[in-house]
This record gives C-alpha cells, sequence and structure tokens, in this order.
C-alpha cells in the first residue's frame, strides 16, 4: 500500500466514524482512554559561506517535523506518526521530501495474546538478526509494517512472531521479513524450589528470513536467506552474564561484493554491581554480518540487524563529532570494559560532597582472515576464524572521567581521552592521505550555581593530534534561569590546522525558553562539516550556516 492510498484510506475511515456517531458519542469514547503525544520542529535558514564550505540553499529555509498521536483505552492502543520535510534539514536523506503519515499501528491484548497490525519496531535478542528502530537524528527508520503476535504459552515461555516489510522512507523496502523468537525463562518455567532460587537463568532463540526475487543476469542469489541465533541470560545477586551467537546464510549483496560467504557473530557480557561500584566487561565479533532485506540498499537503508558498537557513546562536542566509531559489519572483533567507583562524602577521596570516577577502555581489530585466489570457483571471498583477532587496529580510547562537587555551588567534570583512530577503514578514505589518528582530548566542565534559580555552565575542550586536521578547541558558555531560560555560547576553534585558511572559528549562539511540556530554541552560526552517529551507525553532516529554530511540545 502506498502512501497516497493509506491517507486516502485513513480520511475515508474518520469520515465515516464520525458520520456514523455524534460528537457527543465520539467525546464519551474518547473520554474512557488516554490521548497522549509529542511535536518536535527543526527548521533553518541556511546562508552560503564559502569560508566553511557551506554551500547555497535554494531554498534558504529547509524543516523537519513531525507529531505523534497515542490513544489508548485499557488493552487496546491505536497512533500514528505524522511527518513533514519541506524540504529535508541538509545531511538528511533527500528521499524525506513533503508530507506523509510514517508510522501508524492499532494493538490490543487478549488474556495471554498481543497482536498489533501496522508499523511496529522489535528486536530478538540483542538485535544480532533482527532489530527494528528509529534514529531520528540520522534520519533513519528500519519500522515493520505487517503483523505481530506475542503469546504467552505458560508461566515463563513467551514465543513472538512477525511478519511484514520495512520502511524505506515514504514507501516501503521489496524483501518481505518473516521471524520467531521465543525466550524461556527457566526459574518461572520449572517452578518449585527454582522459582524463589536466586540464580535465574533465561534461554532464548531466534530465527528470520528475508524474501527477495532473484533478478540478476550476474549471479545465481539465493531468493530465500536466513538467520538465527541462541542466547543465554544468567543473574546471581550482583552479578549477571548474558550471550549470544547468531549465525546467516550466504547472502550475497553489494556489501560484500556478492561472496556466498555465510556470516556469524556473537555478544557476551558480564556484570558486577554493588552500592558505590560497577564493572562491565563486553566482547563482539561480527564476520560478513551485513544483514538487509534489499541487498542492493545503500549502506543506511533497511537494515535487519542492529551491531552495537564497544565504544563508549560521548556527548562532549570534540569527543562525540570528530572521530565517533562506526561498526563494520564485514569484520571486527571488538572489547570493552568500563569500571565506575563512587566515593563515600567524607572518605579521603570523596571529599565533603563525594567523588565518582568512571574508567572506560575499548579497542576494535579486524577479524583474522585470509582471501582466497581471485580464481576460487567457490565464491566465498576469503576464509575466516570469528573469535581470532586480526593484526589491524581500527579503533582504540582510554577514556577516563571524574565528577565532583566541591561545594554546593560548584561542581565538575573533568575527562581525558587517549584516541586511535583509522581513517582509511572506518571512514572509508584512501589510507595515503588519511593516516591513522592518534589524539589526546581533554574537557572540563565546570557549573557554578550563584543563586537558587541560576546557574552558569563552561566547558573547556581541547583535542591534540598531529594528524588529519590536527589541534581542535571548544569553549562553551551557558547561562540558565531556571525554569524556564537558557541562553549559550560556543565557539570551535581548528586551530592547530597546518592550512592557515582552515584555521577557522565556528561561533554558534542559542538562547531557549521552557515551560511544562513546550521547548523553544533558537539559535544562529556555523556548523562544521563532519560525521555524526547513534550508536554505531553514522551519517555525514555537511558545513552550514545561518539561523535554526527547534521546538518540542508533549502531552
Amino acid at each position: 500500500m502506498n502512501l497516497t492510498t493509506l491517507k486516502t484510506l485513513s480520511f475515508i475511515l474518520v469520515l465515516a466514524f464520525s458520520n456514523n456517531l455524534s460528537a457527543q458519542k465520539l467525546d464519551q469514547i474518547l473520554s474512557r482512554g488516554e490521548v497522549h503525544g509529542n511535536f518536535q520542529l527543526d527548521m533553518q535558514y541556511y546562508q552560503e559561506d564559502s569560508l566553511i564550505g557551506a554551500s547555497e540553499v535554494p531554498e534558504d529555509v529547509l524543516m523537519n517535523a513531525f507529531a505523534n498521536i497515542n490513544y489508548i483505552n485499557g488493552n487496546f492502543s491505536a497512533g500514528f506518526r505524522y511527518e513533514s520535510y519541506l524540504n529535508p534539514l541538509l545531511g538528511y536523506p533527500t528521499k524525506y521530501k513533503g508530507n506523509g503519515i510514517g508510522y501508524r499501528y492499532a494493538s490490543f491484548t487478549k488474556e495471554k495474546m498481543s497482536v498489533t497490525v501496522g508499523n511496529y519496531y522489535e528486536q530478538f535478542g540483542n538485535g544480532l538478526i533482527f532489530r527494528t528502530y528509529e534514529a531520528r537524528g540520522l534520519g533513519y527508520d528500519n519500522v515493520m509494517d505487517g503483523i505481530r503476535i506475542n503469546y504467552k504459552i505458560t508461566e515463563g515461555l513467551n514465543v513472538k512472531g512477525i511478519i511484514g516489510k520495512q520502511r524505506l522512507y515514504f514507501e516501503y523496502g521489496e524483501g518481505i521479513l518473516r521471524g520467531i523468537d521465543g525466550e524461556l525463562m527457566i526459574n518461572d518455567f520449572l517452578g518449585g524450589a527454582l522459582k524463589d532460587s536466586k540464580t535465574k537463568v533465561t534461554l532464548g532463540g531466534s530465527f528470520i528470513s528475508k524474501f527477495q526475487a532473484d533478478q540478476s543476469s550476474q549471479y545465481n542469489l539465493p531468493e530465500n536467506v536466513g538467520a538465527y541465533s541462541g542466547r543465554f541470560d544468567i543473574r546471581r545477586g550482583k552479578v549477571s552474564f548474558n550471550g549470544e551467537y547468531a549465525k546467516k546464510i550466504n547472502d550475497p549483496s553489494a556489501d560484500n561484493n556478492f561472496i556466498y560467504k555465510e556470516g556469524e557473530a556473537f555478544f557476551a557480557q558480564t556484570t558486577y554491581s554493588t552500592k558505590g561500584f560497577g564493572l562491565t566487561l563486553s566482547a563482539k565479533g561480527v564476520d560478513n554480518m551485513s544483514f538487509r532485506s534489499d541487498r542492493n540498499a545503500s549502506l543506511i537503508d533497511l537494515q535487519i540487524n542492529y551491531l552495537p558498537a564497544l565504544t563508549r557513546q560521548h556527548a562532549y562536542n570534540l569527543l562525540a563529532t570528530l572521530y565517533p566509531y562506526a561498526t563494520q559489519p564485514n569484520g571486527e572483533v571488538a572489547f570493552q570494559g568500563e569500571m565506575v567507583k563512587k566515593f563515600k562524602k567524607g572518605s579521603f577521596l570523596g571529599g565533603k560532597y563525594g567523588t565518582s570516577i568512571l574508567l572506560n577502555y575499548s579497542t576494535v581489530y579486524n577479524i583474522d582472515s585470509t582471501a582466497l585466489p581471485a580464481g576460487d570457483t567457490t565464491q566465498m571471498g576469503y576464509t575466516s576464524n570469528l573469535f581470532a583477532v586480526g593484526d589491524e587496529k581500527y579503533y582504540e580510547e582510554i577514556n577516563i572521567e571524574i565528577t565532583k562537587k566541591f561545594s554546593k555551588k560548584v561542581k565538575a567534570i573533568f575527562t581525558y581521552s587517549n584516541m586511535v583512530f583509522n581513517q582509511a577503514v572506518i571512514q572509508g578514505k584512501p589510507a595515503v592521505d588519511y593516516p591513522t589518528v592518534y589524539a589526546n582530548i581533554g574537557v572540563i566542565d565546570v557549573t557554578y550555581k550563584f543563586k537558587k534559580k541560576h546557574a552558569i555552565r563552561a566547558e573547556f575542550q581541547g583535542l591534540f593530534t598531529k594528524q588529519d586536521q590536527q589541534d581542535w578547541a571548544t569553549v562553551l558558555l551557558e547561562y540558565t534561569f531556571s525554569p524556564h531560560w537558557f541562553v549559550a555560547v560556543m565557539d570551535q576553534y581548528n586551530y592547530g590546522n597546518k592550512y592557515k585558511e582552515k584555521k577557522i572559528h565556528y561561533y554558534f549562539a542559542s538562547v531557549g525558553y521552557v515551560k511544562g511540556g513546550n521547548r523553544i530554541a533558537l539559535g544562529y552560526g556555523k556548523q562544521r562539516a563532519g560525521i555524526f552517529c547513534i550508536g554505531g551507525v553514522c551519517r555525514n553532516v555537511p558545513a552550514a550556516s545561518g539561523l535554526t529554530l527547534s521546538i518540542t511540545s508533549s502531552f
């Protein structure tokens, strides 16, 4: 069903419903349930700025907006999201253009069964073989359109099944997905003494397949491609351990140069948590696990699975936007460890108000693989060992963050990061011109509350490297008059660039007003070209200059 047909049918249904019910009766029905929603608008007026490479925008003004409306009445819920791109902001996929209903659903629960028709987001296990989600900051949405059924077979045993197609902007992709996932909570299922055991064990398994017709004259492509996974989760007191292994049958596509090698992946994580202390250790391996419902889709479209980046997700400007890591679905082995320690108030390190320290280490390498000869008739491309680390480093970071309150008025966060970033692999740039970056980044974030409702926050950031664009500095000052107003100014300066004409100040100023569920922010300045990432999925953001307006509201 295309968008025009959907809009027409929706309009007809609304008219029919309204004609058969008086306004009074309609109010009575709606009064039995609850209506909730939210609205967001991002608009920018663009100015040409040759100094930073910001090109002219013919429309002058571009805008993204959406509104979610949800109705809930007992075991029934329904809703839709109306979206508007007139035209999409720079950096967003240009196929988002115009207005339409990008999401609509109806769902009900009857006894042990829950049924959803229309659009839905879903995930099996850790997402290694199936996850649909929305990352609005990236302009990414692979929501399903079809049917989902959840059924509680018995205590401790749940099964869900899905069928449908994935969203592709205002249309739907060519491939059809079918899948089933089961989860067995051993303690609840077996009951008795195990139900009260301190050790909780959960097992799960998933299978999903895609269908896409073979229309290639060059390859003999499989039309049905399946993937399966098994997982476990064990918890006892302060300790938990979970893992998942996934396998995908041969899936030649544009991503892997149409080889017929099977794909596989694993994810494992253990945590220990007690008062004032937490430790997390994670490992992940990925080999030929790009999985799309259309084998010819572009890099960020119609992804069936989700391969999380085992790197720390940063919020500070220089850490988050200059060298963010993007997962390499064709092959990587990654490890991450994170420790959080809170020192008590009154202790030597805690001081009068307490201190917390976060230490994070992450590293990513290629998998150990051997390319097959060019004349090999198996068309497997290469041989590999998923659990063996290769000799090429993709990424490494040592990050430490100290949070300390010095008085009732002053609080500070100190962050240091030592980073290794392989531009050639992560960003697909030629290694001759873009060598691996070795960077040191420091951040000081200080908040001073000088009155009950008044606070000023300052950020001082520095990135130091001899590679790429060399040294950067960022300074941000933010004044908050709670609960309604804030004002901020920022300058990001590439002061260490070896080319004088590229030593540019990226100034930006903003002001905002917040009241209840409404927030309005207005900004003006320059935006640096770069890469924006969420959860290991990235998109390029072009340079821009001009006025920005952001409005959000919820009810």
